[in-house]
């Protein structure tokens, strides 16, 4: 295989590139100056080698605790629950929520696999329930059948602690996902919450 073949085949691994774009993002780099292909190269181990995950809400950074989770002006009664890092990105560009969050790493999905063990969850109850002040979990997994059924466990495993828990609002597509909405649609859904109940 060609340089030129091993470039287009890594990239047409990334998520919503297919191989046509793939070829012409291998092409625009092949036209650019040798320097640049560099700092492309440099950037991306760049992030693999200084990101962790915040140890507090799994969040993605280059410090842990993450800033998000240092910052003193966050509400700590707020607990703001999303499937991906991507997802705080989302919310955080809406510039309305001025909570804490908590990163699950994925969500629920028994036909692929993914169980309760494989999420951050157990990590999300005793923040909840070591006294850390929250007062409200709201629930952000995206509006997809998996995300529904996650925001479902979420809740009953929530429930015990007493703690409120509730729901963005449906401002979101069916089947979208929080990284690729809107600001505007996200600040509505954050402020439509509302309390989950056994039949969601």
């Amino acid at each position: 295989m060609s340089a030129i073949e091993d470039l287009v085949a890594e990239l047409a691994k990334l998520p919503g590139i297919g191989r046509k774009t793939a070829q012409r993002l291998t092409f625009h780099l092949l036209k650019q100056p040798e320097d640049a292909a560099h700092r492309l190269a440099d950037a991306i181990r760049g992030v693999r080698a200084r990101v962790m995950t915040c140890g507090t809400c799994g969040n993605l950074g280059d410090e842990d605790p993450c800033p998000i989770c240092r910052d003193p002006r966050r509400d700590a009664q707020l607990l703001c629950v999303v499937e991906e890092a991507g997802d705080v990105s989302a919310i955080e560009r809406a510039g309305r929520y001025r909570g804490r969050y908590h990163v699950l790493g994925g969500r629920l999905s028994p036909l692929d696999g993914v169980g309760p063990d494989a999420l951050n969850i157990e990590r999300l109850v005793a923040r909840v329930q070591n006294g850390s002040g929250v007062s409200e979990v709201i629930v952000a997994t995206n509006p997809s059948m998996e995300g529904e059924v996650t925001a479902t466990y979420l809740q009953q495993v929530l429930k015990p602690t007493g703690v409120r828990v509730t729901r963005i609002a449906r401002g979101l597509p069916v089947g979208g996902d929080l990284e690729y909405a809107d600001g505007v649609t996200i600040a509505q859904a954050l402020s439509a919450r509302r309390e989950m109940t056994e039949t969601d």
